[in-house]
């Protein structure tokens, strides 16, 4: 069943986006955390149909704060996700294939893009646009582009141009930085494209920690010990990273502390959790100068020496080395 207070439910010339916007926190679930001012802008910008940019790195929410817009304001029904960083053949992919047959002869195939392009008020959620293919970024200029919004099927005989059905809103992700691999720099005519540019930031360690604990529902002291350990830990990465003269050059995303709550859940303590999942996503190379070697060591200052042991009698200020 759908919110009450959505969007689709909202009809006729009476509808004041001034005032449901003045309520639309409320749309908001507890699984997401962004401030009140972004999501006011995320949820203003769907409605008017804009182009969304989502900015961040990776892990930080990006896609989930997409999917719950459609949600909240009652989209979800009209939500097409396509993941252009995975995307071999992006012609394919945003166009369509030529078959032929026996029987028939050569036929034409549209894509599920263009079903998603044709769906009024339909959100389409262009996920890790930077990674995207030439090609593809090519084909989306005219589809983008307010003034025009169109689509020519050059595979087809007769070049059929699909123009963007009325309300359609993209949203994209992106991964701006030199530290993600094979992405590309998004020149300034696809970034023209995008009139609402939002970013997407990290969590906080106690906001992470609250929603992590909230959402696997943790209450043995122990286990929160463990996640609040994790919590700093990943936030130390966040800021470590951001250095000039950073010892890192990876960071431990939010995407990774929810893998890392369930193993809490299922009793992993936290040198099994370190050895299994945070250890491997760090450099060895270099030895006691090594990346792998720098968060071994802030994780020791975790560890409990014994059992008996608070956890966290000697926290880490994370805005220091741990040594």
């Amino acid at each position: 069943m759908k919110n009450k207070n959505s969007l689709s439910l909202v009809t006729g010339k009476d509808f004041d986006i001034k005032q449901y916007l003045n309520t639309c926190i409320n749309l908001r679930p507890s699984s997401l955390i962004m401030d009140d001012l972004k999501w006011k802008y995320m949820v203003r910008s769907a409605i008017r149909g804009k182009n969304i940019l989502l900015l961040g790195p990776t892990g930080c929410g990006k896609t989930l704060s997409a999917q719950t817009v459609a949600k909240a304001i009652g989209r979800e029904d009209n939500f097409f996700y396509f993941n252009l960083g995975a995307t071999q053949d992006a012609r394919s992919a945003l166009i369509g294939n030529t078959h032929f047959d026996k029987k028939t002869g050569t036929l034409f195939k549209e894509s599920s893009f263009i079903k998603a392009i044709r769906t009024p008020n339909a959100i389409i959620l262009l996920d890790e646009i930077s990674r995207s293919h030439h090609d593809g970024v090519n084909i989306l200029m005219t589809v983008l582009d307010d003034l025009q919004r169109y689509l020519r099927l050059d595979e087809k005989d007769d070049c059929e141009v699909v123009k963007v059905a009325d309300g359609v809103t993209f949203i994209a992700t992106a991964n701006v930085g030199n530290e993600y691999t094979a992405t590309r720099v998004m020149d300034r005519a696809l970034l023209s494209r995008f009139p609402v540019k939002i970013e997407v930031t990290p969590l906080d360690k106690d906001s992470e920690f609250n929603l992590l604990k909230n959402r696997f529902n943790i209450s043995d002291e122990d286990q929160l010990d463990i996640l609040k350990a994790v919590c700093e830990i990943a936030e130390h990465t966040r800021k470590q990273v951001k250095q000039d003269d950073s010892k890192l050059t990876n960071f431990i995303p939010t995407r990774s502390t929810v893998e890392i709550a369930e193993l809490i859940v299922d009793g992993f303590n936290l040198l099994e959790i370190a050895e299994s999942t945070i250890y491997p996503n760090f450099s060895d190379d270099g030895g006691v100068d090594s990346e792998r070697t720098y968060i071994r060591q802030l994780v020791q200052k975790y560890i409990k020496v014994e059992s008996k042991d608070k956890l966290f009698n000697d926290p880490l200020k994370t805005d220091q080395p741990p040594f």
